[in-house]
């Protein structure tokens, strides 16, 4: 039996020992010793929408090939490559499972650092950050940090087979009455209140979730800003929403 992992076996000798033998016994020792990283990685990505299990799996895979693919000579730090390899497969899963309606990549990246953006702000400021000032954290235009947030309204935030606060999971708080016939209820209603809204904002709701224009493209198309689109489109959504809420 190999002796628990320690400084000596996690050592940069241990990496290139493996390096040249690839011994399964030590890979376990390295991958064991570096657990811990792939927990606090996973541990950023909190409320956004996974289980913490599912990214504690997604990046102890990742940790489990970045010890395969580490080469030792090129005089990096394993917790280096490590982090950006873990990194990239954690935002990589959220890009893949996450999105219930595909968003560009540049955007679905930019809402994920939203959310730690608006963490470390909200302590820092002491009130939730406005728009210019998570533009400001991120290095992204206004525009954009404002498209990435109405793209996260697409963002899938739990499975069905998600434990619920009640008892059972979502999925068994469903009733198995034909789904048809509430939709058809809720399509009326939302007839109804496109038909009370603006001409303009009723164009502007067709371009953007059924012709799937862009935000930009919608811009360019009825002569405004970006910026105004945003704010029409929040605008719109949130009296749609409205609609559905009232008695």
């Amino acid at each position: 039996m190999m002796a628990p992992p320690n400084h000596t076996t996690t050592s940069g000798a241990s990496f290139v020992e493996f390096a040249a033998t690839r011994d399964p016994r030590l890979r376990d020792l390295l991958v064991e010793a570096h657990l811990g990283l792939a927990h606090q990685l996973a541990r950023r990505f909190a409320n956004r929408g996974e289980p913490h299990e599912d990214l504690v799996q997604v990046a102890s895979v990742a940790l489990i090939h970045a010890v395969d693919r580490f080469d030792p000579t090129r005089g990096f730090e394993f917790s280096t490559f490590a982090t950006r390899t873990v990194l990239g497969e954690l935002k990589r899963h959220f890009r893949d499972k996450g999105w219930a309606v595909r968003a560009p990549r540049r955007i679905q990246e930019l809402y994920l650092e939203l959310g730690a953006a608006t963490d470390a702000l909200t302590q820092e400021l002491g009130h939730p950050p406005t728009v210019p000032e998570l533009a400001e954290r991120t290095g992204a235009t206004e525009e954009a940090v404002l498209e990435a947030l109405e793209a996260g309204q697409a963002y899938r935030t739990a499975s069905i087979d998600a434990p619920d606060r009640r008892e059972g999971t979502i999925a068994s708080r469903l009733g198995e009455v034909d789904a048809g016939f509430a939709g058809a209820d809720d399509h009326q209603v939302l007839v109804d209140a496109m038909a009370r809204l603006p001409e303009r904002e009723q164009r502007i709701l067709q371009m953007r979730f059924v012709d799937g224009l862009t935000q930009s493209q919608i811009a360019e198309r009825i002569g405004v800003s970006q910026m105004h689109v945003s704010r029409l489109l929040a605008a719109s959504i949130a009296r749609l929403r409205e609609s559905f809420t009232e008695p």
